[in-house]
Order: structure tokens, then sequence, then C-alpha cells
């Protein structure tokens, strides 16, 4: 059957075709699908009786600095008035503010969207064990920045170790590509669904946003070469003029790249409840992740053992798991070659073992 150009319900109900399934229309989804059938999206709707003093000033001017310091935009654009600016962007379709312009620069863009707040909480063991949270309220522009001020101030640590005789602290997981996950959830959530959640537990670091991949996406996909097809393509041009983001659709790529630079596990990206899931994991150096990829019990011992210590020499490896020198050899060569173990010094009795870095 070719498909429709106009809803079709039945008995009431509306129904569409998502692969090989039937499915129901209704709610929000069908508030999106009529919207997108007659050439909108959500961002573009005008906020009836919005003016340029519920605005911030300040942001807009923010946006500006940025986007002429990338080149994005003239440097003349910096003595243009806020609505010829808003104009340019597409922010004020038919003279009026649009959602996406409230939503980005507003003093309280709530007043247009309960959800559009950010929500962080550290947790126990499980997601039943709440210790404690923060609402990042601010407009869209302005809350990356904010959301990982409070993420690296309050939620993470930095291990300190050292690279010879410098100290280095970085943070447990890699910053850019935590600032990637957090502008893809800003930029491409649905905001006629529910908040944003940040979720810190002991060994990962979960972000959801509501809104699944468009059509012709997947998950497998997202993983390689694909092209940017972003929900709010008014708010993420913003950020593009602003330096924020690419529009080549590298950004998932890039941080599963900046994850296993770390040494860290590469993310988890699903589709869960409606929404969007990464998961920045700890590290891959326990004894489950060290298993799957086939490594024996000696070498899982050794692995944790630098794990903990920082360090191990082919002596110490022997003594660890009581062989001898040449099945040491043997064993610490394979994780060399695997990438679970580098070799610094030449090889003997001064050579040592220490976790492998993609560029150390």
């Amino acid at each position: 059957m070719p498909p429709s150009q106009v809803p079709i319900s039945y008995q009431g109900i509306f129904h569409y075709r998502s692969g090989s399934t039937k499915q129901e229309l209704k709610g929000i989804a069908l508030q999106n699908w009529l919207l997108e059938k007659n050439g909108k999206r959500w961002e573009d709707i005008p906020v009836p009786g919005s003016t340029l003093n519920d605005l911030e000033e300040t942001s807009i001017r923010s946006f500006v600095g940025r986007a002429v310091q990338k080149g994005r935009i003239p440097s003349g654009a910096e003595n243009d008035p806020p609505e010829v600016l808003l104009e340019n962007l597409n922010l004020k379709p038919g003279g009026e503010l649009s959602n996406a312009a409230v939503l980005l620069f507003g003093k309280k863009p709530s007043r247009i969207n309960a959800t559009c707040s950010f929500k962080i909480g550290r947790f126990g063991k499980s997601s039943d064990d709440l210790l404690f949270q923060d609402v990042i309220e601010t407009n869209l522009f302005d809350m990356p920045e904010k959301v990982m001020e409070v993420l690296k101030s309050k939620y993470l640590v930095r291990p300190v170790g050292y690279e010879g005789i410098e100290r280095t602290e970085y943070l447990e997981y890699p910053e850019d590509a935590l600032r990637e996950s957090v502008l893809n959830a800003i930029i491409h959530k649905d905001y006629s669904g529910t908040f944003t959640f940040l979720r810190v537990y002991d060994d990962r670091l979960e972000i959801w946003n509501p809104g699944t991949l468009p059509d012709g996406l997947t998950i497998e996909k997202l993983k390689g070469s694909h092209p940017s097809v972003p929900r709010n393509a008014n708010m993420a041009n913003v950020f593009f003029m602003a330096g924020y983001v690419e529009t080549w659709g590298r950004g998932t790529t890039k941080m599963i790249s900046s994850c296993l630079a770390a040494g860290l596990p590469e993310p988890l990206i699903e589709e869960d409840h409606g929404g969007f899931r990464v998961v920045f994991r700890k590290d891959k150096f326990n004894a489950k992740e060290l298993a799957a990829l086939g490594l024996s019990e000696r070498q899982i011992r050794a692995a944790l053992f630098v794990k903990e210590k920082g360090q191990i020499t082919n002596a110490e490896y022997q003594m660890l798991n009581a062989i001898g020198r040449s099945v040491a050899a043997t064993d610490l060569q394979d994780l060399v070659e695997r990438k679970v173990l580098s070799r610094i010094g030449a090889t003997g009795r001064g050579a040592k073992y220490v976790i492998f870095r993609e560029n150390a």
C-alpha cells in the first residue's frame, strides 16, 4: 500500500506503519506527526505575546561574540539589533518569536516548556538510591556550559596520575566526549516530551533525552559516517554558528574515539523508552570486560594488578601467577598486542608494563 499523505483514523484512533509493524499514533506523537505533515516543526511554532523583553540580552551577545570569533557570521553583526539577528536565524517567523527563540535565549524558557530543564543526579548502587541532585534551569544556549560546570565541580573526580615526572589530573571520563553528548541531548531533544536526565553512578554515567532517531538512521549507522539529521534544525544551526557543534554527523564517532583513546570502553548508545541514551562506562579493566576479550585468568589477574598498582614487571607477573619467565613473557606480549597493556623500556629486566593509552 502506498503511504497516505493525510492522517487516517480507524474507530477514532490514528495508526501508522513503522517498518513491518503497525502502531498507534496518539498524544505528543500525533501532534508532532500532524506538524510534520504540514511542513512545520515544534520549534517553529510562534509564542503568542512574546517580545524581545522576554529574551536574555547577555545570552544573545554571547552567541554573537562566539559566532563572529568562529567566522560564521560577519563581524558587523555585532552592531545589528537583536530582531535582525533573530530573523536571520529563522527564529522570528511571521514577526513573532518562535519556541526555538524563547528556549535558546529566553529569560524564563520554562514559561513555554515546563520540561526544558536538565536534571543531574548522583546515585548509589541502583536507580532507586538517589544521593543528591541538581536541576539546571536556564536557556538552552547557556545550558551546556552550566551542565558541564556543575558536573565537573560536584559529580566527577580527577584521578591523579603521572606521565614521567609530570602530574596529570584527567577527568574520569573524556571531557570532550561528555560535552558532545550533553550538546546532542539538548539539540536533538524532543521538547514536547519530558526532561533530559544525566545519571552518575560509581561505574558509569548515563545521559538520556526524549526523542528517538529519525527514519533511516540506526544505532549502527551512528558509529560510522552518517549525515547529520537534527530534530530541531534552527536550534542546531545556532549551536553550529557559535562553534559548539559541526554539521557533518561526526559527534557520535568523536565520542567513541575519545573514550577508546582514554582506555575506556566504547560508549553504549541505545534507544530506550521513547528516548535516546548514551552510557559512558568507567573503564574496561574489570573482570567481566577483560574476560569478554578472551583473556586467560592469569592475564585478567595481571591487568587488575596493573590497574591497582600502576605497573607490572615480568618478575612480578611470574610471582603473581606462579609460572616461569617464558610463559610470563608470552602472556605479557599478548596483552601488549591486544592493547590492554603497553611496554615501557626495552625487553628484559628493565621492562615495565602499564595500562594501554591510545596517545601515550
